[in-house]
């Protein structure tokens, strides 16, 4: 009975663990795919907002996820990423990223 009780909060301590793994690993993910989406869009921030927002989204999608906002304020760009992230018990996780690429003022 004990050996049973004890597999099971094992398990549940793993299951807690891989999980939460997971959920690291997707918002690494998120936040890579918003750091290189970024650059992208600044890469061509002459061509105009909806061209640099068009390579980043290219970007984002060629890593599985989805480009939830970008805009351009001079040469400054911003973007927000969504990726969807598989945890165990916990269905639709999704993933988060931000970030900016510019210039440096100064």
């Amino acid at each position: 009975m004990w050996a049973a009780a004890a597999i099971g909060v094992l398990m549940l301590i793993m299951m807690f663990g891989v999980g939460l793994g997971l959920a690291i690993g997707g918002r690494h993910r998120a936040e890579a795919a918003a750091d290189l989406a970024a650059l992208a869009a600044a890469a061509h921030a002459l061509d105009g907002e909806e061209a640099a927002c068009a390579y980043a989204d290219r970007v984002v999608a060629a890593m599985d996820g989805r480009l939830r906002s970008c805009h351009l304020d001079g040469w400054q760009v911003s973007v927000e990423v969504e990726t969807r992230t598989w945890l165990p018990l916990i269905p639709g996780g999704n993933s988060y990223g931000r970030a900016r690429a510019g210039p440096v003022d100064g």
